[in-house]
């Protein structure tokens, strides 16, 4: 372990791609939803055992050139102890397994047991192999690993994915350790069967649905006046009709925004969008645009996030928990 237990350290972790024109790979899923979500998880687990995170990845580049250059000079000007780069693979579709590039001695030691923690997750091990020819790891000036989580394009290791579990790997490996109180996981949503009365007043509180006197709902399993208001709040919002009943369409709606989906500009929109622009007060059009980034941006840098305007994991706990 490279980390010596105690000692808090400085850690540039660096989401790759995120920043057009630098996008990344495609296949049964997208690289930018995936480095986004790991990396995210990661920067919050580490700032949970007590160390210091530079996230390096740029707000915008110019080029995939421009944006490999911020990433190195925010590494290098912030002097982070150790330079972590969140990546996923793609190639034919069979190719699969984990590998992690290192360009020194000491880059290779830190590489050795992310690799270790990240295989006890079933994946075919790759090895630990030279980086010297990667550009964030010739141009920072620190100890530096890229991490080719899977791949993408592999349905065998995409059955074993799981976000949560690939940033606790990545954590534990650098570090030894996973906090304590661990970053809570992102459960799919999208499908919950749970239509009940107490977990619908439970989300519209998640939500910040208040009922017709603006106060939280009480949670008491009952359909009254106040969580038909709520209710139809919650309608009126996303664009769907103002019944006032938790039908299939306002459960569907409900479970899209819990289930905390990527959402960045000109990637997504209705529903999520709308709500999301309900809560950061951006008009509210279903369509991420400029002034619904401008917007989410403001959102982030009042909560103390990195404001790039992509809505995360950590955005979306600031939003609902």
């Amino acid at each position: 372990m490279f980390n010596i237990s105690g000692n808090y350290m400085r850690f540039g972790i660096d989401i790759g791609h995120n920043s057009p024109p630098d996008t990344g790979a495609n296949g049964i899923k997208y690289e930018d939803n995936l480095t986004f979500d790991v990396g995210n998880r990661v920067i919050g687990k580490l700032k949970d055992l007590g160390h210091q995170v530079v996230n390096c990845k740029p707000a915008k580049s110019n080029s995939v050139g421009d944006s490999l250059r911020q990433r190195c000079a925010k590494a290098n000007s912030s002097k982070v102890d150790i330079f972590v780069s969140v990546h996923f693979n793609a190639f034919n579709g069979f190719a699969n397994g984990t590998e992690i590039f290192a360009a020194s001695d000491t880059g290779k030691k830190i590489a050795k047991p992310v690799l270790d923690e990240i295989l006890k997750m079933g994946f075919f091990n790759r090895g630990v192999k030279n980086g010297s020819h990667l550009f964030v790891l010739k141009n920072t000036n620190m100890p530096a690993i890229l991490v080719e989580c899977c791949f993408l394009d592999s349905a065998k290791d995409m059955k074993l994915f799981k976000s949560e579990s690939m940033a606790n790997a990545i954590v534990k490996g650098l570090t030894g350790k996973l906090p304590s109180s661990p970053v809570i996981s992102v459960p799919d949503e999208t499908s919950n069967p749970d239509v009940s009365v107490i977990r619908l007043q439970k989300a519209l509180n998640r939500l910040r649905m208040t009922d017709y006197s603006g106060k939280p709902l009480d949670e008491d399993n009952e359909i009254g006046p106040a969580t038909i208001s709520a209710i139809k709040k919650f309608q009126e919002i996303v664009g769907i009709q103002q019944t006032g009943i938790g039908g299939d369409t306002t459960w569907g709606a409900i479970n899209q925004v819990l289930a905390k989906p990527v959402i960045r500009k000109n990637h997504a929109g209705g529903i999520v969008t709308k709500y999301l622009q309900y809560r950061v007060g951006a008009e509210a059009d279903g369509i991420y645009g400029l002034f619904t980034e401008a917007a989410i941006q403001q959102f982030q840098r009042a909560n103390g996030l990195y404001a790039d305007g992509i809505v995360g994991n950590l955005t979306w706990r600031k939003f609902i928990g």
